[in-house]
């Protein structure tokens, strides 16, 4: 049995087998739509879908452009195993000289709609964020130190253990106005 990037053939047809039906399922398409739409055969779509068919790349990448997904979306296992994101494995975003430093822990996603990232900001350090587009929301936690963020004219402290939600399709400034370095958890969810 061929192994690939570590899990079984057979493994991996039975992932792309129910995916692509869930995927057809929720779209509410038929196989013939699905056809259609790929370029895949009725047939060919109805063995993958039964996990008696393993699909080439190609074959793969036409089903998933035709279905609007990501190839990804396909191999992806529905009960994704646990992870383990370490802060040194990351490549930080740095600004104000390095005093400001942002750490993607889970980046956006389609299907999702979010990220999350670390912030963390030397005393005295600050950054400001050009407005986002309508219907994009932060939320975001401060847990070690104390941010000053304004937001347009209006300013708000928050220290340690404080947390806050705001639109961010307005220019803000954050600023470390406490002791040591600032560290704040932030999500980021896009609605549209």
């Amino acid at each position: 049995m061929k192994n690939m990037g570590g899990i079984e053939m057979d493994a991996l047809s039975g992932i792309i087998a129910s995916n692509l039906r869930k995927i057809r399922r929720d779209k509410k398409l038929s196989l013939d739509n699905v056809a259609d739409m790929t370029g895949v055969s009725k047939s060919m779509l109805g063995q993958i879908e039964r996990g008696e068919s393993s699909p080439t790349v190609a074959t793969l990448f036409k089903i998933a452009s035709g279905l609007h997904t990501s190839l990804t979306g396909l191999l992806e296992d529905e009960e994704r195993p646990t992870k383990v994101i370490n802060k040194e494995d990351l490549n930080p975003l740095f600004s104000n000289h390095g005093h400001f430093r942002l750490y993607p822990f889970f980046p956006y996603d389609d299907d999702k709609r979010f990220e999350i990232f670390v912030v963390e900001l030397d005393t005295g350090s600050m950054s400001e964020s050009l407005p986002r587009e309508d219907g994009v929301e932060t939320y975001m936690m401060v847990f070690e130190g104390c941010i000053q963020l304004r937001i347009m004219d209006k300013k708000f402290v928050l220290q340690e253990g404080c947390a806050m939600r705001f639109d961010a399709d307005q220019p803000h400034m954050y600023k470390n106005i406490g002791e040591g370095t600032a560290k704040v958890c932030q999500l980021m969810y896009y609605k549209k």
